[in-house]
């Protein structure tokens, strides 16, 4: 599986550019998929994963087709409070992938709980790490494609918990 990644890397169609100190590529696979990635230009960190899939169905429509699935950072999309209705309330926690050069990281915003609340575990069967609260406040379970394509397992002594301003980093 992992070279068969590679071999899908080495194979897509690339575009690179540099706009506002950040490195942008954009690759095109044969299947129409398609991944972009944004780098900093000064410390080479990997700040967005996006992905795009292409859509065989009929009901596909040109909205469902355009909207980008974010792996790693986050969506940074303006909020139009006159044309939305109802929107999220800002204080629900929201988890985001951002990794660092050594390790994988999940940060889950607007956790106010101390840090002995939280239970980390690995789910081996299911290859994703859960997160949840003793006091069954919040419960989340994300996996890490970037370790599911090298094929590379989870360890559960591996995994580290950090908690700070109101955020829990597990890495």
């Amino acid at each position: 599986m992992a070279t068969t990644w590679i071999e899908k890397l080495r194979s897509a169609q690339k575009t690179c550019l540099l706009q506002d100190g950040r490195k942008k590529v954009h690759f095109t696979f044969s299947d129409g998929g398609e991944m972009a990635e944004e780098y900093d230009v000064r410390t080479d960190e990997l700040l967005v994963r996006k992905w795009r899939k292409k859509l065989n169905n009929s009901f596909a429509t040109k909205q469902t087709s355009e909207q980008w699935e974010y792996e790693i950072g986050e969506q940074l999309a303006p909020r139009n409070l006159e044309s939305a209705g109802l929107i999220e309330s800002l204080s629900n926690p929201i988890f985001v992938r951002k990794d660092s050069s050594t390790a994988f990281i999940g940060r889950v915003r607007n956790l106010p709980f101390p840090i002995e609340t939280y239970m980390v575990t690995v789910d081996e069967d299911k290859k994703n790490i859960v997160i949840r609260t003793t006091n069954k406040k919040y419960y989340k379970k994300f996996d890490i494609p970037d370790m599911l394509r090298a094929q590379i397992p989870l360890d559960q002594n591996s995994i580290s918990v950090a908690h700070a301003n109101n955020t829990l980093i597990v890495s």
